[in-house]
């Protein structure tokens, strides 16, 4: 019998390190992708700290369509949409957008928008000087903000490539702004 019990001993602890082994593997899956789309520019992730504008521009005679797109989280009760659809861009020139954000959920709430640009390999080409993204935004019930984009494709943005899809979707973060009394 005591044989059985060591023999069981021995499995739980195995299957013990294999549950902390998965669960170290699951937290840093995140990390660990995040950098690799930093470096790959895979999956259309852009970066999350304002650019630097170019100083001058050689080739003013390119242009590039640049669309912008808005999903909302199913689970959000938000609008959201760009207040332009599409613009031409020259690239090394800076531009502004807005998008628009109104809040329907009837009580405060805090938003935040997470970009991606399509195709996955113009994403390190494009370039967000100020962008609503890189913070949360606090809404009252019912509030409405326009929200600034400030950005700029790089020169060296392939030839190949003459449209770029920014779409950010919109997530409501389940925080609480800092202002609203607790219920």
């Amino acid at each position: 019998m005591n044989t059985l019990r060591k023999a069981h001993l021995v499995i739980a602890g195995k299957l013990s390190l294999l549950v902390i082994g998965m669960f170290g593997f699951g937290y840093l899956m995140v990390p660990i992708y995040n950098i690799l789309c930093d470096i790959t520019g895979l999956n259309g992730k852009t970066s999350s700290v304002a650019a630097v504008a170019p100083a001058e521009v050689r080739d003013t005679d390119r242009l590039v369509t640049v669309e912008f797109v808005s999903v909302v989280n199913s689970s959000a009760a938000w609008t959201f949409k760009p207040t332009q659809r599409t613009m031409q861009v020259v690239p090394g020139q800076t531009y502004n957008a807005t998008y628009e954000v109104v809040n329907l959920t009837g009580k405060p709430a805090v938003g935040q928008a997470v970009p991606s640009v399509a195709p996955s390999s113009a994403a390190k080409y494009f370039n967000k000087i100020e962008c609503f993204c890189f913070t949360h935004q606090e809404f009252e019930a019912g509030g409405r903000k326009e929200m600034p984009l400030i950005f700029f494709v790089e020169e060296d943005l392939p030839r190949s490539i003459d449209t770029v899809t920014l779409s950010y979707t919109y997530f409501d973060t389940g925080e609480k702004p800092a202002g609203a009394a607790d219920s």
